[in-house]
């Protein structure tokens, strides 16, 4: 059994699918592994690296060649189609809204799981790809917010007077959004959190970081908020343009799943901000939270520097490589179980289409798309 590493081809994608450490993991319950020339690059690992671990350095077509293929960002059609029929394609696949990822998996007879699609459930959280790179961009998120910061973030006591520390608020409590509290805090700012979902209040306030209630409840399924009602937006907006105005970081990151990104910080409250502060948009890719993101740029607007970095881990691949890698690795032992005995044959792929998280993360497999939201946005886009 082979398992193929590409390098990774998006524009400012950084990270590898595969480290070391796991390679090693791999090969040494007899699974083949091969990696691109070159793919840990970005990542400061060498090839070399790789090939101490046990994996050999191939060719683009040795790579995708093989019986599974692990990514991170979704390949190319034409890379599918290079794939081998009946191989495992795994990745982050974007199912809602990379139809022709679905449409080429399903036409090269490949079987394809989206990491973003397993559920969070207590037996899959090693799996959780989502939360790891989250992590990440919480974290990150806070760091380039001090870097644009015209003011300290902790409280300095001088012989020249007391500075008092920066106030972050942080919109969307979810793991990217309680990584930014908690480093935030670990800076030494006066931290605070706002969520639709009353339920994450006392994950803010464990955090040692206050709670910011609206009055506004949007619980939805699986651990995500529901879209709000026109009706709920107005009043939400409304009691955010004030209590903004009172921040000197704004962290943003709320996401609806396959929808765009809730407007949460309108103009009038970026223009009601202190001059010098700091918008980090964490939504950019679904179009933004704020109203003035410029996806993928840093602006200043009313005197108030707006960042919208896109596809954040990437911006540390060493450690969101490591963290990835170790998602897929959770996974594999799951569909590929290690062999019982000391003479228990070759590894093989074993997919159990009644277990909910290969169920739950299946796009396409005999050749059909199976996922439902793949499916819907594949007829969305006639295909």
């Amino acid at each position: 059994m082979r398992v193929g590493v590409p390098k990774e081809t998006a524009e400012g994608e950084r990270r590898v699918a595969l480290v070391p450490e796991v390679v090693g993991k791999l090969t040494g319950r007899g699974i083949d592994v091969v990696v691109e020339r070159g793919a840990g690059e970005e990542a400061l690992i060498p090839d070399a690296a790789f090939t101490d671990a046990g994996a050999t350095i191939g060719e683009p077509g040795e790579v995708w060649g093989s019986d599974v293929v692990v990514t991170i960002a979704p390949p190319q059609p034409a890379q599918i189609a290079s794939m081998k029929r009946g191989a495992l394609l795994i990745g982050f696949l974007a199912p809602l809204t990379s139809p022709e990822t679905a449409v080429a998996a399903r036409d090269a007879g490949i079987t394809a799981l989206a990491m973003e699609a397993i559920p969070r459930i207590s037996r899959a959280q090693s799996m959780d790809a989502l939360s790891s790179q989250s992590n990440v961009a919480g974290y990150e998120a806070v760091i380039l917010a001090s870097e644009h910061l015209t003011r300290f973030f902790p409280m300095l006591m001088t012989a020249a007077g007391t500075i008092p520390p920066a106030k972050v608020l942080v919109l969307g409590a979810g793991v990217a959004g309680l990584q930014a509290l908690a480093t935030a805090r670990r800076l030494g700012a006066v931290s605070t959190g706002y969520d639709v979902r009353p339920e994450v209040a006392e994950q803010v306030e464990s955090l040692g970081a206050n709670f910011l209630d609206l009055g506004i409840e949007a619980a939805g399924e699986g651990g995500y908020a529901r879209e709000l009602t026109d009706e709920e937006r107005a009043a939400q907006q409304k009691a955010l343009e004030e209590a903004i105005k009172g921040f000197d970081v704004v962290i943003t990151t709320a996401l609806v799943p396959g929808r765009p990104a809730p407007k949460l910080v309108s103009g009038e409250a970026v223009r009601g901000m202190k001059p010098g502060s700091v918008v980090v948009d964490l939504a950019g890719e679904s179009g933004g939270n704020c109203e003035l993101t410029e996806p993928g740029e840093t602006v200043v607007r009313e005197e108030v520097t707006i960042l919208s970095p896109l596809n954040l881990p990437a911006h540390m691949p060493e450690h969101a490589s490591q963290l990835y890698a170790r998602n897929v690795l959770s996974l594999l032992d799951l569909i590929v179980p290690k062999p019982e005995g000391e003479n228990g044959g070759a590894p093989q792929l074993q997919l159990d289409f009644d277990d909910e998280i290969v169920a739950d993360s299946c796009v396409a497999r005999d050749g059909e798309i199976v996922h439902d939201g793949a499916r819907a946005a594949v007829e969305g886009k006639g295909g």
